[in-house]
Order: structure tokens, then C-alpha cells, then sequence
């Protein structure tokens, strides 16, 4: 139970747990979708500080309800005090079928693929079993599919590197920490790295000028494209909550995670936008637009540094690879811990090993992320719950909200500043992208509402296998550390 973790992560460990979650390689790459997009280096600007607007809000936020909650669960624990069980549940159902495995598998298999630049027979197209081939099919305008279910050397070496990881892990949360913390700062030196050179250095050709879309390409109005960009930026930007699902073994809970998030989100979020400034100096707008499988920082490597470069960016996103599998291996098996120890998951999942950890969490977290990587099917369903998943987001920030009004007996060692404006701006940010992408991207609505609502009869069924579905409540505002 979550009285039996051990409070053994400093603030360093805890503001690297958060950078180190942020980093992954979405801002080597995302940045040529949204220039495609608004077509300019403003548009690409806009969004990534509209997404780092948005970001600071919410860490702002999620700073309170950490210092008022410090326990294993995080938003799992914020959304079930405000909300009560039910809602609490489909985030955790969420998270475990598709968001957090679902990120495992995808950044496993993006280092398996990043690995054949220096092992060529590390390949996603070389098949070891398979493949099973799965054509596409569409369901009203949503195109399913196709997938190919197999194992490839690229999937091999993902599922190597998931189950590493979560044998590590199993150890302890200190040897957790201590690979998070050298690998955090392995890359970090090396967005740094990018930067300064970056400035520092010319490219060897002129940066391309605006980037024009092709004629049949579909143009959005500015607003809205704006918003819709969000999808790559802010998903960029994500992971900088998961130490709060490790909270209940983080000194000093109260004062450490309200600041940890303030710091390490703040801190990244420079560097995205620096880095995003270096692509535009480097690349131009049409470069990074056109930037081969959209490797944007691979291109400005390449045109600073050469072939050597290219190379060397793409170690770089495998140390960042890493590095981010290993924070969500480390801190999402906690949720799935918080929930069992609710009734609410697998029994034994809610037990923790003589290290302190939930061993067996780790387990099936790494079993189900397996099984979505020889499916292929990891990217087009994180794609589908994108718009549940910023429902949840919204739904946890609202709740220091709701938890003024419902809880007001809680202690808050922190307070969200300038209440009630910061949570309601990021309320007013999230509606508009969930606006925009009702409008404009329906393929990522409706599905991962339908993924959600199919924990409904799970939930029922976890209700009526046990007479207390909540079981013994974890402990609620507690002042250790």
C-alpha cells in the first residue's frame, strides 16, 4: 500500500524526473508539422509559446493539488477527490490500455529505429515473426489501420529496452532516479549543445525562406491552425506532471513538488523555445517544413556539423529516448498501484516488493506495452485519445476548483497565485484546442471518447467483484516528509 513507499527522491531527482519526462523527441521533430501548418517562423513561435503558456498554467495548477494530495496516483488521486471513483478510474483506464503503455511502446520503438543508424540490421522493415497484416478499414470519417502485427529487429530491441528498464526498476526507486538523473542530464547538455552551436555557428547554405504548401493541401484559418498545432507542441511539452504520481516517495512532498514543477517545466520550456529559434536561424521555414521524415533537428545538425552531425543528433535522441521511457516506466506503475489499492486494478498490483516498489505493477505495465509494440498500433491510438486525454487534463485542473469549494479543510502548503485566473485561463486554452479539434481533426475525437467509455462496464464489473470498490482509502492530505 502506498504507506510502504519510501521517501527517497530529493528535489534534484524530482525537477530531473520532470525534465527528463518532457524531453523526449518530440522537439527534434514536431516543429515541421506545425510549420506546415501556418506556413511562417512566426506561426512555428506562436505555437510553441502558446503551448508553453498553457504548460507553465497547468504546472502552476497541479502545484497546489501535489502539495495538497502528495500521494501515489497523482492526477489519478486530484481526479477522484473532485470527481469521486468513476472519473478517477477512466483516466487510470486510460492511461494503463493506451496513454502510458502506449507512450512506452511508441518511444521504444522510435529508439528501435533511431538504433539503425549505427546497426543497420536494426531495421523496422526486417521481420523476425510475421508479418500478420490487418487492412484498413473506416468507421464514418475515421480511417482505422492498416496495421501488421509481427516482430521486426526494431521491435525487438523495444521490447529489450522496456523490459531493461522495468527489471531496473523493480530494484528500487533510487536505481530508477539514478539512471533518470544521468540520463536527464545527458540530455539536456545535448539541447544545449544543439543551441549553442546553433547560434554560434552558420549554416553552410542560407536558411530556406517561407515555406509554401502544396495547392491541394487544405488551409486552416489562422486561430484555428493555431490550435490545432497544440497537438504536436503540447504533447511535446507533456510529461512534466508524472512526479506526481511518484509523490508519496518524494521528501518533503509539500514543498518539493509545487516548486520542482514551477522549475524543471519553466526550465525545459526555455529550451524548446530556444531549440525552435535555432531551427529557424538553421533551417528557415521551409526547411524545417521539408526536413526528411520530419528529423528537424537531425537537418540543423546536419547543416551546422554535416553528415557528423546528423549522426550525432540521432544519439542524442536515443540517449532522449532513453531516458523518457525510463520516467514513465518508473512513475506510471505508481497510478496503477493507487488503483489497486482501490479496487480498482489487478489485486496484486497494489502490494509493493521488499524495495519498496510495485514490482508487480511494473510487470503487467510492461507485459501490455509489449504486446502494443508488435502490434504497430501504438501511434494511431495515442492520436485517437488525445482529445480524452486533454479532457482529463482540464477536468484535473478544474479541481482546485472544486476542491476549494468541496475540501476547503485541506492544508495547502501552496497556492496556485493569481486564483481563480490561472486555472481558468487553462480551462479557456484547453476548450479552444478541444474546439479546434472537433472542427478541424474529428479522427482524433470521437475514438478516444469511445476508448474511454469502454472502462464504463470494467469499472462496474471491478464494483461488483468487490463490496467496497474503494477499499482501504489511502490516506488523504497526510503530512509526512
Amino acid at each position: 500500500m502506498a504507506e510502504g513507499y519510501r521517501r527517497e527522491l530529493g528535489p534534484f531527482s524530482a525537477t530531473m524526473l520532470i525534465a527528463g519526462s518532457m524531453i523526449g523527441s518530440g522537439i527534434f521533430i514536431v516543429s515541421a508539422d506545425i510549420v506546415r501548418l501556418g506556413h511562417s517562423g512566426t506561426f512555428l513561435m506562436a505555437a510553441w509559446g502558446f503551448a508553453a503558456m498553457l504548460t507553465i498554467l497547468g504546472a502552476l495548477s497541479y502545484g497546489e493539488l501535489a502539495g495538497m494530495l502528495p500521494q501515489a496516483g497523482g492526477p489519478y488521486i486530484y481526479l477522484r477527490e473532485a470527481y469521486g471513483p468513476p472519473v478517477g478510474f477512466l483516466f487510470g483506464w486510460t492511461a494503463f490500455t493506451v496513454v502510458e503503455c502506449g507512450g512506452i511502446a511508441a518511444v521504444s520503438a522510435g529508439f528501435g529505429k533511431y538504433l539503425g543508424t549505427f546497426l543497420p540490421w536494426v531495421s523496422d522493415g526486417r521481420w523476425l515473426v510475421g508479418p500478420l497484416h490487418l487492412p484498413a478499414f473506416t468507421v464514418g470519417a475515421v480511417t482505422v489501420g492498416p496495421y501488421e502485427f509481427g516482430l521486426t529487429s526494431a521491435r525487438l530491441s523495444a521490447i529489450g529496452i522496456i523490459l531493461l528498464l522495468s527489471a531496473a526498476n523493480v530494484l528500487g526507486v533510487r536505481l530508477g532516479a539514478r539512471i533518470q538523473n544521468v540520463f536527464t542530464v545527458a540530455k539536456v547538455g545535448a539541447l544545449l549543445g544543439l543551441i549553442a552551436l546553433g547560434f554560434w555557428l552558420s549554416p553552410a547554405s542560407p536558411p530556406s525562406g517561407t515555406y509554401l504548401p502544396p495547392i491541394s493541401a487544405p488551409v486552416l484559418p489562422v486561430f484555428a491552425a493555431l490550435m490545432v498545432a497544440q497537438v504536436g507542441a503540447m504533447f511535446s511539452a507533456d510529461g512534466w506532471y508524472y512526479v506526481t504520481y511518484l509523490a508519496a516517495e518524494v521528501k518533503e512532498p509539500r514543498r518539493t513538488l509545487p516548486y520542482a514543477l514551477l522549475f524543471g517545466t519553466g526550465s525545459i520550456l526555455v529550451l524548446y523555445l530556444l531549440a525552435n529559434l535555432v531551427y529557424l536561424r538553421v533551417l528557415g521555414p521551409a526547411g524545417i517544413a521539408n526536413a526528411t521524415e520530419d528529423r528537424v533537428g537531425s537537418m540543423a545538425l546536419r547543416a551546422l556539423l554535416g553528415p557528423t552531425g546528423e549522426r550525432v543528433m540521432a544519439l542524442a535522441i536515443l540517449v532522449s529516448m532513453f531516458g523518457f521511457v525510463n520516467g514513465t516506466v518508473m512513475t506510471a506503475a505508481r497510478l496503477y498501484q493507487a488503483m489497486a489499492g482501490h479496487g480498482l486494478f489487478l489485486r496484486r498490483a497494489a502490494s509493493l516488493n521488499a524495495r519498496g516498489v510495485p514490482a508487480f505493477s511494473l510487470a503487467v505495465q510492461a507485459l501490455w506495452s509489449c504486446v502494443l509494440t508488435l502490434s504497430g498500433s501504438f501511434d494511431q491510438l495515442l492520436d485517437f485519445v488525445l482529445f480524452a486525454t486533454l479532457i482529463f487534463y482540464a477536468l484535473a485542473v478544474a479541481g482546485v476548483i472544486v476542491l476549494r469549494w468541496k475540501r476547503p479543510d485541506l492544508a495547502r502548503p501552496y497556492r496556485v497565485p493569481l486564483y481563480p485566473f490561472v486555472p481558468l485561463a487553462y480551462l479557456l486554452g484547453v476548450l479552444a484546442i478541444l474546439g479546434a479539434l472537433l472542427v478541424y481533426r474529428p479522427a482524433y475525437t470521437w475514438p478516444g471518447l469511445v476508448i474511454v467509455l469502454l472502462g464504463i462496464p470494467v469499472y462496474l464489473i471491478h464494483r461488483r467483484n468487490r463490496k467496497d470498490a474503494s477499499g482501504p482509502e489511502l490516506p488523504v492530505g497526510d503530512d509526512q516528509g
